[in-house]
């Protein structure tokens, strides 16, 4: 989901962590190091990586042309190759029967499926293109906060994981708790209050 369109869903983040100096060089080289790899010619089914939410599908961090003022604009892409079960069942079906005729044979052991399964999951990986899922992040290094320009788990849980492995910092999902513990300005007595509370229960 990008950021400029009609309609978006946004995760926030607290960014906790030391950026090394100069803050931008450090990003910028982290980002190219870590940016999504090509996928069509070989058997992987998921990639995962940085873009450029300018041109996503050539990734492109020269030049800082991610940065405006203390706030970086670019994307998570995922890319995924989807084989419908039904496909994968008609190829394996007809190399089990290639087999079994060249064996002589009326059965093959569990193990020997597999590997016939496996076979065809990998070729016809190579043949099927990757479908990219673009995801935009706004991140203001200053500040330590994130916008995450979407609310899918599978997505956010992708972010937070190569955000910590490209960074070395730590994201925290603010929702209203840790909004509350981490940003609101509380005093001490106010966040001794706010742990003692307890779930409410709501009946009609």
């Amino acid at each position: 989901m990008g950021i400029l369109s009609s309609s978006v869903s946004i995760t926030r983040y607290r960014v906790e962590g030391e950026l090394e100096k100069p803050v931008t060089e450090t990003i910028t080289a982290a980002l190219k190091k870590n940016a999504v790899s090509e996928i069509d010619e070989n058997p992987s089914e998921v990639s995962a990586g940085w873009t450029s939410s300018f041109s996503p599908y050539q990734p492109d961090f020269e030049g800082a042309s991610f940065v405006f003022g203390t706030h970086l604009l670019f994307s998570l892409r995922i890319d995924k190759k989807s084989i419908p079960a039904k496909t994968v069942q008609k190829y394996a079906a007809m190399e089990t029967a290639k087999k079994l005729k060249s064996a002589g044979r009326t059965h093959l052991s569990k193990n020997e499926k597999q590997m016939i399964r496996d076979h065809v999951v990998n070729i016809l990986s190579l043949r099927i293109p990757a479908t990219p899922n673009l995801y935009d992040v706004l991140w203001n290094y200053e500040e330590g906060t994130l916008w995450f320009f979407s609310n899918l788990k599978a997505a956010n849980e992708t972010l937070e994981s190569l955000f910590s492995k490209t960074f070395k910092l730590t994201l925290i999902r603010l929702f209203p708790y840790t909004a509350a513990r981490l940003v609101s300005g509380l005093s001490h007595s106010e966040l001794d209050a706010l742990d003692k509370l307890t779930p409410a229960k709501f009946t009609e």
